[in-house]
């Protein structure tokens, strides 16, 4: 995708790079990386149809919300297989909208960059499965299917990964995808440690989220105590928890920018819905088990993510290292259980928000400077005056500032930490964000407002490029300051379904 380092220049033209190819990268005009005339021609439908079929399916996703309130829930669908409840609702609404976001950046950068235009039917065909397939792992009503939708999600993904511009993409996106097999093989000897349970107890098992806690035990039981520990292993590692977390900052860092931007806020929100249909299921059941187990995960995260943000010099990995503190934080909200709930699911919806307006805004960065190092990049504000301005933006939500929901989710969340009495939990959450807030002020705040190394002329931005990204932070600051009374009631009844 990106032109190979150390090729001659044919010609003083330039062209507009692909999403992630630095712009000071030389070009030919005669690259097969370069679409034809007659190809530009045959695709140049094809990224505004990706728009069209995301603007639709966010239609729909938003029409359904309004239609059917959230008394008439859980409607079972496609012989139950399906289930539409406030859990999926609310994950099938931020999914959409941030595709949507995303779908609108992709077709932005496609306009005005030939290497893009090469080779955009296979990905916009990866990225509509991609995002079919996880709508329809959260809607799904049974642990197997939704594991499976999961899977076949990263197979999706990773042939993206592959078109990334790290030294080796492919070596990315294989590591990516083994990582993914190993989490969810982890996962799947989970299930089958919970069907060894009820086997010995001589109870038949199903899947069914509906169903499966009919087939659990009270009492002391090791196999189950098994499964459900390895269950949210697994996931946990799809999310970024550590131990199994390595796989995280490499994928995103390496992936083009709306790959990362879907595996941050879409395709981890698929796996947050497996953790939180989990804990629906073990509701009354290994309670403390369960909150001890994501204790120790969310510890592990934030320690493991305050080090490497320290010791970050590169602004792309930086967000990836912040995204496993924020897992972090949603592992030890989930610990907390009740008290925090709210806060917890708050907290993810806005993370998907955020994320992505990070990573689509680094694209931006990468493709004027080339370069994901944050040592060449001083005073971005004057040369990118409006992507400095949101990537500064994006900081200060990802930090916790008011008035955006992170903010008030923090607070929340640190709020039914205290009030279960967990003071270490409490004082632990406390001293990692700091400093992670630290080490990221001083690494960002120079690379925006520092003075320039050399004069750079101001560029001029799309105002379509920016358009996804506005739309995220009005909603950021609306989750912060003011929700509609109705999404607010649909937050809740996903609080009040996973509290415990």
């Amino acid at each position: 995708m990106s032109t190979a380092p150390g090729r001659s220049q044919a010609s003083s033209y330039r062209s507009p790079q692909v999403e992630g190819t630095p712009m000071n990268t030389p070009a030919l005009t005669d690259s097969p990386d370069h679409a034809a005339p007659g190809e530009r021609t045959r695709t140049r439908w094809v990224a505004p149809a990706q728009v069209l079929v995301a603007a639709l399916m966010w239609l729909a996703s938003v029409g359904v919300f309004i239609a059917i309130p959230l008394e008439q829930m859980p409607l079972y669908l496609a012989g139950r297989h399906f289930l539409l409840d406030p859990t999926s609702m609310l994950f099938v609404l931020v999914i959409n909208t941030v595709f949507l976001g995303i779908s609108v950046y992709l077709y932005s950068r496609e306009r005005t960059t030939p290497a893009l235009q090469r080779d955009i039917r296979s990905r916009v065909v990866l990225m509509l499965l991609f995002v079919l397939v996880v709508n329809l792992g959260v809607l799904s009503n049974h642990l197997i299917l939704m594991w499976t939708l999961i899977e076949v999600s990263t197979l999706c993904a990773a042939p993206l990964v592959a078109r990334g511009d790290a030294p080796s993409p492919k070596g990315v996106a294989w590591r990516y995808l083994l990582y993914s097999v190993m989490t969810l093989a982890i996962t799947f000897i989970g299930f089958m440690c919970l069907a060894q349970s009820a086997y010995l107890r001589g109870v038949d098992i199903s899947f069914a989220i509906d169903q499966l806690s009919l087939s659990l035990t009270h009492q002391p039981d090791g196999w189950q105590r098994l499964g459900l520990t390895l269950m949210l292993f697994g996931l946990g590692g799809k999310l970024g928890l550590a131990p199994l977390y390595s796989w995280l900052p490499e994928t995103y860092e390496g992936a083009p920018t709306s790959t990362s931007a879907l595996l941050a806020a879409v395709q981890f929100n698929v796996s947050v819905v497996a953790v939180f249909r989990i804990l629906q299921i073990f509701q009354g059941f290994e309670s403390g088990f369960v909150a001890q187990e994501l204790l120790v995960m969310g510890y592990l995260s934030l320690v493991v993510a305050a080090i490497q943000v320290m010791a970050a010099r590169n602004y792309k990995r930086l967000i990836a290292y912040a995204c496993v503190s924020s897992s972090g934080v949603i592992a030890l909200g989930l610990s907390v259980g009740k008290a925090a709930a709210y806060g917890v699911v708050l907290y993810v919806v806005s993370n998907a928000f955020v994320k992505c307006l990070l990573f689509l805004t680094a694209g931006r960065l990468r493709s004027v400077y080339g370069t994901n190092d944050v040592a060449p990049l001083s005073g971005v504000i004057r040369v990118l005056p409006f992507s400095g301005a949101l990537f500064g933006v994006g900081i200060f939500v990802l930090l916790g500032f008011p008035p955006f929901a992170s903010f008030l989710a923090e607070m929340l969340i640190l709020s039914g930490i205290v009030q279960a009495g967990n003071l270490m939990a409490f004082s632990l959450m406390c001293v990692m964000l700091t400093i992670i807030f630290v080490a990221t002020g001083r690494a960002v705040f120079p690379m925006l407002w520092g003075a320039a190394h050399g004069e750079r002329p101001s560029v001029r931005e799309s105002w379509i490029t920016a358009l996804p990204k506005i739309g995220f932070v009005i909603v950021l600051i609306m989750l912060g300051t003011y929700t509609p009374d109705a999404f607010t009631d649909l937050l809740r009844a996903v609080a009040q379904s996973i509290e415990g």
